[in-house]
This record gives C-alpha cells, structure tokens and sequence, in this order.
C-alpha cells in the first residue's frame, strides 16, 4: 500500500509536468525563451520530486552558488543515477547534456526533451565540433550548462576518468566551470554500502522501470558540494580544466571514506 502511494505521487508529478511542459511549448515559439521556460519547469517539479523520492539533501557551500547566480557557466558532476538530475534540477535551472541514445528512449528521451536538454552523439566523433558550438552559444544565451563529463552513469565506487572534448565547451564560450561533487550518504537511515547501492545507483544494462520501482518508498539522504570556480579558461588546455575539475571531484568524493560508499560493507 505505502510503494502504492509512492507510485500514484510520481505518476502525478510525471503528468503534471508533461502537461506544464507542453502548455509551455504550444504558446512559446522564441526557441531560447522556450527553453528558459522548460528548464525553470523542470527546476519546479524536481524540488517536488525531492518530496516524492523522500529525499533529505544538503547542500554544501551553497554561497558559491549564489554568487553565480547572474553568470553563465559550463557545470561538471559526477553520474551514478537519475536522481542526480533531480538533485541537481532542485538548486539551480540547468540545461543538461545527455546522449542522443537517451533521447530515443520513449520515456525518458520525451522527459530530456520537455526538459529543455541538449544532445551529444558520443559515438560521430565527426558531429563533435557542431555540438561544442551548439552547447557554447547555449551559455551565451544566458543559460547554466550540466555536463557529466564521466560520460555515463556509474555504480558509485569512483569518480571515473573525464572525457576531456566537451570541456573546449567553456573555452568556446569563455566561460568559468563550476565543478559539483554528487554523494549519496543513506538509504533508510543506514549509510549505503555494496548490499544497497544498487537501490541507488542506475548504470549499466539495468532497466528504469524495475530499478525506478524498487527506489520508491525508501528515504534518502544525499549531498551536494559546490567546489572551486574554475575561471581564466582561456588560458588552459581541455586537459589541464578537466584534469583540474576532475581532481576537485575525485577529492571531494573521497573526502570521508576513501573506499567510498559502494565498498562498505
């Protein structure tokens, strides 16, 4: 009865925001102010979302992004689930880069899409330098850009090693990066280990339905830390900024358990 409730909550919310959301597009025909709208959409309903998924989350030098608030940046996250971009939706109106693979899915391609996201064909290497001038002008228009520079969501053992190509991004746009360390801490109150983490965590060949359906119900307590601003762009390589992101991540990741959630037993 109690995952019932849970589902009927989330069902809800789903509807709610394809109705918003398409309302949103049938009366908005400025491309940027459509998308502006569709991500301040997606901003209000993951704040709900947090209530539904019973999410209590911290946010952790929360000043650093508030004073961005009226500057446009190209944001870098750790990716272990879905959840991350509901956690992430919740504090700021990012756009987020996802996979053109993503956007095939039914359900999930029509949420990125209503969600105002941007898309990178990770495999035409060829479309690459169209995308970075696309995701640039994106920032120009006055928008927050969300990369997950992993380029996949993982189990949560690690911060995997960057893809360093979309960081030229920043340096296209001259713009500073802001990297955000993602940490899920507890799952119904215990610290998650290698036994839960998969309540959690989304990757792999798992299915959304099955994995969506054993997350609801449970509490979750999870963390959010805005690290170092990365300005002065233009003067680094895309090696030396993800190299730098990456680091900042990494440490923060570890910072309480350098074995990390998943490994705990």
């Amino acid at each position: 009865m109690r995952r019932c409730k849970f589902f009927l909550w989330h069902l809800w919310l789903v509807c709610e925001f394809f109705i918003y959301s398409y309302c949103i597009k049938l009366l908005t025909r400025d491309e940027i102010v459509l998308r502006h709208r569709l991500v301040k959409n997606t901003t209000r309903i993951a704040k709900r979302f947090l209530s539904a998924f019973q999410v209590k989350l911290i946010v952790n030098n929360s000043e650093r992004l508030a004073q961005m608030h009226d500057t446009n940046y190209l944001a870098i996250a750790n990716h272990v689930s879905y959840t991350d971009i509901i956690l992430l939706s919740s504090i700021e109106n990012f756009v987020f880069i996802t996979s053109v693979e993503m956007s095939q899915n039914v359900f999930l391609g029509s949420i990125t899409r209503y969600g105002g996201c941007l898309f990178t064909d990770r495999k035409k290497f060829v479309s690459l330098p169209k995308e970075i001038d696309k995701f640039a002008d994106t920032i120009r228009q006055g928008f927050k850009v969300m990369l997950f520079p992993e380029g996949t969501s993982t189990n949560g053992e690690t911060v995997k090693d960057f893809r360093k190509s979309l960081f030229q991004v920043a340096v296209s746009a001259k713009c500073p990066i802001l990297p955000i360390c993602v940490h899920y801490k507890k799952i119904d109150g215990k610290p998650i280990d290698s036994s839960t983490r998969d309540l959690i965590c989304w990757y792999g060949d798992m299915d959304f339905a099955p994995h969506f359906m054993k997350l609801i119900g449970h509490t979750i307590e999870a963390e959010i830390h805005i690290l170092d601003p990365i300005y002065d762009v233009s003067m680094k390589t895309r090696q030396a900024l993800s190299n730098e992101a990456f680091t900042q991540i990494y440490d923060c990741y570890h910072k309480d358990d350098p074995s990390s959630f998943c490994l705990t037993d």
